[in-house]
C-alpha cells in the first residue's frame, strides 16, 4: 500500500510538475537563443556569459540549496507545530546572509574578475559591469529561494517553478526592447526586474497571512541550527556551477567564443537533466525526507530506486534521441541573426562530448536528495569538492591531449561519471543495503529499449531526412517514441507503472 501510494504520488506530481518546469526550461533556452540571435558568439555574449557565471554560482546555492536544506528541516519542524517559526528565521537568516553576498559581490567585482579570466579592454568592462548588476539582485534572490523552498515542503512545485520563469521571461524580454540601446547588460537588468516581479506576486498571491514573519526576534540558536545544514547542501549545488566555471575558464583561453559554444551546448545537452533531472528528484524528495523522519527504512529505499528508475525510463530515451538529432536541434534554435553556420558547428561538437555529464549529472541529483534526507549533505559536499579538482585536472589533460576546446566537454563527461560512482558507492554503505539488485532488471530493459530504437531511426534515416529541421525532427520525435514506448511495454518495465497506475485504479 505504502509503495502503492509512492507511485501514486510520484506520478501525479511529476506531470504537474513537468508542466511547469517545462515553461522555466524552454524559456531559459529561449533566453540562450535570445543572446545568440543579438550577439552571437562575440566578444559581448562570452564575456556576458564568462561573468553571469559567478552570481548564478552564488543564486544557485540560494535557490537550490534552500530547497534541498529547507524541505526536511520544515517537515520536522511541522511535526513539532513550530513550522512558521522555523519558516521565519530561515527568512531572517536568509536576508541578513543575502545582502552580505550582495555588497561583497558587487564591490570586489572589480578585482576577482581580471583573476578568472584573461579579458582586457571591452571584455573586461561588461564582464564586471553584468557581475555588479547581478549581484544587486541578491537580497530578493535570497527572500524567493525561503519561499520556494516552502513552496517544495508543502508540495506546491509548480509555484516556485513558475516563479522562476517569470525571471526568465523578464530577461528575455529586457533584450528585446533594450539589446540595441543598452547592449548585453539588458539581460542582466532584465534578470534583476524579474526577481523584485516574482518575489511580490509570491507575497501578495501564494503566500497565505501568517506563514511566516520578519518581525520577529533572531533565534540565533534557531538560525544557526538551520545553516549549519543549509551551507554544506547550498555548497554542494554549487559544485556543479563552479565546474561549469572552470570550463569557462578553460573555455577562455582559446576565445571568448568558445564560452559561447560551451555555454549553448551545455545547456542544451543538459535541457533532459533540468526538466526530466530536476522534476523526479523534486517529487521524491519531500517523500523519501518523512520516510526517513519515520524511519520507514523500505519507504525510504523504495523511493530512492524508484527515482533512479523512473528517471532512467524517461531520460535515456530523450539523451539519445537528441544526440541523433543535435545537428537539426542547434540548426533551428540558434543559427540565426548574429549566429552563423560556423557557430552551430562548432556548438554541436561540443554538445556529442557533453553527453556523459548530462547522463550522471542527472541520476546523481537523485542520490544528492538521499544524502540530504539522511542529514548527510557534508559527505556529498565533500565528494563534490573532490570533483572540481578532477574537472580542473581532466580539462588540462583533455585539452591539451586533444589540442582542442572539445576536450573541455569531455572532462566534463568523465568527472561526472566518476562522481556519480563514487557517491552511489558511499550511499549504499550508508543505507547498508544494495540498490543495484533490484533496479537492475529494469535498467537492462530501459538500455535494450533506448537500442531498439536507435536501430529503429537507423532504418529510418533516409525515410525521416533530409525534410528540413522542424520536420525531420517532429517525425523522428514520434516514430522514436512509438518505437521506444512499445518495446518497454513488451519487456514489461516496471517502472512505467509510475505513471499508468492511477489512470488504471480511475478505470
Amino acid at each position: 500500500m505504502e509503495l502503492m501510494v509512492l507511485k501514486n504520488k510520484l506520478g501525479i506530481a511529476s506531470l504537474l510538475l513537468i508542466l511547469a518546469t517545462i515553461f522555466l526550461k524552454v524559456s531559459g533556452l529561449a533566453r540562450d537563443i535570445t543572446l545568440a540571435y543579438f550577439f552571437g558568439d562575440s566578444l559581448e555574449a562570452g564575456a556576458y556569459l564568462a561573468a553571469f557565471v559567478i552570481p548564478n554560482t552564488i543564486i544557485l546555492f540560494l535557490n537550490n540549496g534552500m530547497k534541498n536544506a529547507l524541505v526536511p528541516t520544515y517537515i520536522a519542524a511541522q511535526e513539532k507545530k513550530g513550522e512558521k517559526h522555523h519558516l521565519s528565521q530561515v527568512m531572517l537568516g536568509t536576508i541578513l546572509i543575502s545582502l552580505i553576498i550582495s555588497i561583497a559581490g558587487a564591490a570586489l567585482a572589480p578585482f576577482y574578475i581580471p583573476l578568472m579570466y584573461d579579458f582586457s579592454g571591452e571584455a573586461l568592462h561588461i564582464a564586471t559591469i553584468v557581475t555588479i548588476i547581478f549581484f544587486s539582485s541578491m537580497v530578493g534572490v535570497g527572500m524567493n529561494a525561503v519561499l520556494e523552498g516552502y513552496f517544495d515542503a508543502v508540495e506546491r512545485f509548480a509555484i516556485s517553478v513558475t516563479s522562476q520563469t517569470i525571471v526568465t521571461l523578464s530577461s528575455i524580454l529586457f533584450a528585446i526592447l533594450f539589446a540595441n540601446s543598452w547592449g548585453v547588460y539588458s539581460l542582466a537588468i532584465g534578470y534583476a526586474a524579474g526577481v523584485v516581479i516574482s518575489l511580490v506576486l509570491k507575497l501578495l498571491f501564494f503566500i497565505q497571512k501568517g506563514t511566516f514573519s520578519i518581525r520577529q526576534k533572531l533565534d540565533y540558536d534557531e538560525i544557526k541550527t538551520f545553516f549549519i545544514i543549509f551551507i554544506p547542501v547550498g555548497l554542494t549545488i554549487m559544485v556543479g556551477q563552479i565546474n561549469l566555471m572552470v570550463d569557462y575558464i578553460f573555455a577562455g583561453r582559446f576565445s571568448e567564443s568558445v564560452i559561447t559554444y560551451v555555454n549553448n551546448a551545455k545547456n542544451l545537452v543538459h535541457f533532459p537533466q533540468a526538466l526530466i533531472g530536476v522534476t523526479i528528484s523534486t517529487v521524491i524528495f519531500p517523500i523519501i525526507s518523512k520516510a526517513q523522519a519515520k524511519q520507514d527504512n523500505k519507504l525510504f529505499k523504495q523511493g530512492i530506486q524508484q527515482g533512479i528508475n523512473v528517471m532512467s525510463l524517461i531520460l535515456l530515451p530523450a539523451i539519445a534521441g537528441m544526440m541523433w538529432l543535435m545537428p537539426s536541434i542547434v540548426e533551428l534554435l540558434f543559427q540565426r541573426g548574429a549566429f552563423d553556420s560556423q557557430a552551430s558547428e562548432a556548438t554541436t561538437v561540443v554538445a556529442y562530448f557533453y553527453v556523459g555529464s548530462v547522463i550522471f549529472f542527472s541520476l546523481q541529483q537523485v542520490l544528492n536528495k538521499g544524502f540530504y534526507a539522511l542529514n548527510k549533505g557534508r559527505l556529498i559536499l565533500t565528494i563534490g569538492l573532490i570533483s572540481i579538482g578532477l574537472n580542473a585536472l581532466f580539462n588540462y589533460i583533455f585539452t591539451m591531449l586533444m589540442g582542442s576546446y572539445n576536450g573541455i566537454p569531455l572532462a566534463s563527461s568523465v568527472m561526472a561519471f566518476v562522481y556519480f560512482a563514487v557517491s552511489l558507492y558511499i550511499f549504499r554503505k550508508l543505507i547498508n543495503e544494495s540498490l543495484m539488485k533490484e533496479m537492475l532488471p529494469d535498467l537492462l530493459k530501459i538500455i535494450i529499449s533506448v537500442i531498439l530504437m536507435m536501430g529503429a531511426l537507423l532504418l529510418l534515416d533516409p525515410v525521416l531526412s533530409g525534410w528540413g529541421p522542424v520536420v525531420t525532427i517532429i517525425l523522428t520525435g514520434l516514430a522514436g517514441s512509438i518505437v521506444y514506448g512499445i518495446a518497454v511495454i513488451v519487456l514489461k518495465v516496471s517502472s512505467i507503472k509510475v505513471f499508468t497506475s492511477k489512470l488504471a485504479r480511475k478505470s
